[in-house]
């Protein structure tokens, strides 16, 4: 298999980044607050894209949580963004993605040709682990997104990136989503932590324990590298699903610190200068496992 080279580009805003703050209403009304896309979004001026997207916004708006989850209607331009991206992230995971991300990738066993739907992959991945996923129409507030990982439940954006950056998204899309997160969620190792972050923050009782949390959410499940056979190698779903796993070479890795991640700053729109790389993934299960119990 030959080596693509995948362009820089911004990092992908994630969920446990800033969000708008939704008010302090039910559950289901926070994760579906209204969708905006900004001016320099690559989507903003193109009206039949913005189209689509409020058309599958409007699924996760009508869903009720645990039911069913109703398919979004992707077009034959959008099954060939997942395309083009596939072609090009499959050989960067070969070269850089962790032993357990690519066993579950060949459990999973994801089309390549189309866009999954989430009832399909969600039959998957809870076979597998117990973990679901469930749609939500954008962004959502930190403690409604982590919280909701304590009940095994992975709130999840159904639209694409647009067709004129099919390597780049200045957000969460279904490429993140399910190349990232739900394959990761099919380890059960993988999944346990996603539980424990949850469990963590919904003992936390202040904006200080909660932000502390995030950040460690961010550089283990977002942006987690291990060792394996004296070569850095991905977990985190940050770096499998964008541009920036080939530039993993050009960082600062320092050793996993869980306390020095908590206070690490990051800007999401930019490639993380720092990561922190554990001695190997048993390792890095271990203390991640000890310290989110402890909290």
């Amino acid at each position: 298999m030959t080596t693509t080279t995948l362009p820089e580009h911004p990092l992908l805003q994630d969920h446990a980044d800033a969000r708008p703050v939704a008010a302090e209403a039910d559950a289901a009304a926070d994760r579906n607050s209204v969708v905006q896309l900004d001016p320099d979004h690559p989507g903003f001026r193109d009206e039949e894209y913005r189209a689509r997207r409020n058309r599958i916004a409007r699924i996760a708006r009508e869903y009720e949580p645990g039911a069913p989850v109703p398919d979004a209607p992707y077009t034959p331009e959008e099954h060939g963004v997942w395309r083009a991206v596939w072609e090009a992230l499959e050989p960067a995971h070969e070269r850089h993605a962790c032993a357990e991300y690519l066993s579950c990738v060949r459990r999973l066993e994801l089309p390549r040709e189309r866009i999954p739907q989430m009832r399909e992959v969600n039959e998957r991945v809870e076979a597998l682990s117990g973990f679901r996923l469930e749609p939500v129409a954008g962004l959502v507030e930190p403690r409604v997104f982590l919280e909701s990982l304590a009940n095994g439940v992975f709130l999840c954006t159904q639209y694409i990136r647009h067709h004129s950056t099919p390597l780049y998204t200045p957000e969460p899309d279904v490429v993140h989503e399910i190349a990232g997160h739900a394959v990761t969620l099919a380890s059960e190792r993988l999944a346990e932590l996603n539980r424990l972050v949850g469990r963590a923050v919904k003992r936390t009782t202040s904006h200080e324990a909660l932000d502390r949390l995030s950040r460690v959410y961010w550089f283990t499940v977002e942006f987690g590298v291990v060792r394996e056979d004296g070569e850095a190698k991905a977990y985190g779903t940050g770096l499998l699903s964008a541009g920036e796993l080939g530039a993993m070479r050009d960082v600062e890795l320092r050793p996993l610190d869980l306390e020095a991640a908590s206070r690490q700053e990051y800007d999401p729109t930019h490639f993380q200068p720092v990561l922190f790389c554990a001695d190997s993934f048993e390792a890095m299960y271990h203390a991640l496992r000890d310290y989110l119990i402890r909290r």
